[in-house]
């Protein structure tokens, strides 16, 4: 009734399939955890140290590559998907403490939906590195980081941003409404 070598060969490639996914769903996680930690080095002012971490993230990104040559349909993997925002994020907010523009981020794996959550959460780092530098007192650096946030949304309203990316986009508006306030709050002083 039921053809066991056809079974058998979907039981194995089942297997084959699930220690792929259970891979990359570590190695993501690795990458997520090295662009968080490079955020963190960027706010404590360890620039050097958050790119050795990046580096790192993208040793890893090669190697998942590699893997979804071999396994069609990992690449879509949710651990997988963040690990790219949470990359872009991080070299986004690396771009901008190095007083570069805010562009493309030049890495194969970042598409167009893993770019957009990253440059939205990037707004976040922004508004986080503004609160530190108005505690310095250099508005300069709130103003540069408004400057940043408010170019990246007026880009972004002309795009029809839907699904879980809209919430990200009023992530990005309530960002940049903290940093207008952060800056009326400096004219008062």
């Amino acid at each position: 009734m039921i053809h066991s070598v056809f079974f058998a060969g979907l039981r194995k490639r089942y297997a084959g399939y699930d220690a792929e996914r259970r891979e990359t769903i570590k190695l993501s996680g690795d990458v997520l955890a090295d662009a968080k930690q490079a955020i963190f080095a960027f706010h404590r002012g360890d620039l050097a140290g958050g790119e050795r971490l990046l580096s790192h993230a993208e040793r890893l990104l090669g190697m998942l590559a590699k893997r979804f040559k071999r396994t069609v349909g990992l690449s879509d993997e949710g651990s997988y998907r963040a690990a790219l925002e949470e990359y872009a994020e991080a070299r986004l907010f690396l771009d901008f403490l190095k007083r570069k523009k805010i562009g493309a981020v030049d890495a194969p794996a970042i598409d167009e939906d893993a770019y957009l959550g990253g440059v939205m959460d990037f707004t976040g780092e922004a508004v986080r590195y503004a609160v530190k530098a108005a505690t310095n007192g250099d508005e300069k650096e709130v103003r540069r980081a408004h400057a940043a946030v408010e170019a990246v949304a007026q880009e972004l309203i002309k795009m029809n941003i839907t699904g879980h990316m809209r919430n990200k986009f009023d992530q990005l508006k309530t960002n940049l409404r903290k940093l207008e306030e952060i800056l009326y709050d400096l004219s008062l002083r």
